[in-house]
């Protein structure tokens, strides 16, 4: 499986951006489809991820700003994120899975800046 992610750039805090990632390969094995990221000096951390069956999870620190979606025909999940904070800040990465809560393929990262 290959994960192909795009959508990061540099963005005004309260500002919005959009990522989206692509699976290719042996997509039939994917059940979950998310997004983690690392921001300097810390370690990677969950921000969101959905099942086939359209179950969403999210971290504390971005409900209510930050929306997953699937496209399960096409296997692409996309990450909208608004009211972005500076602590947004980080290098966001795609991730797949073949159960809930089990990560076993990466996108490359894609770097989100919130910063004015």
């Amino acid at each position: 499986v290959q994960l192909q992610a795009s959508g990061g750039g540099q963005v005004q805090p309260g500002g919005s951006l959009r990522l989206s990632c692509a699976a290719s390969g042996s997509i039939f094995s994917i059940y979950t489809m998310g997004w983690y990221r690392q921001a300097p000096g810390k370690q990677r951390e969950l921000v969101a991820t959905i099942t086939t069956g359209g179950i969403s999870n999210y971290a504390d620190s971005v409900k209510g700003r930050f929306t997953i979606s699937t496209d399960n025909a096409k296997k692409t999940v996309h990450l909208q994120m608004n009211s972005l904070k500076p602590e947004d800040t980080a290098v966001y990465y795609c991730a797949a899975g073949p159960t809930y809560g089990r990560v076993e393929y990466w996108g490359r990262g894609t770097l989100v800046t919130v910063s004015s």
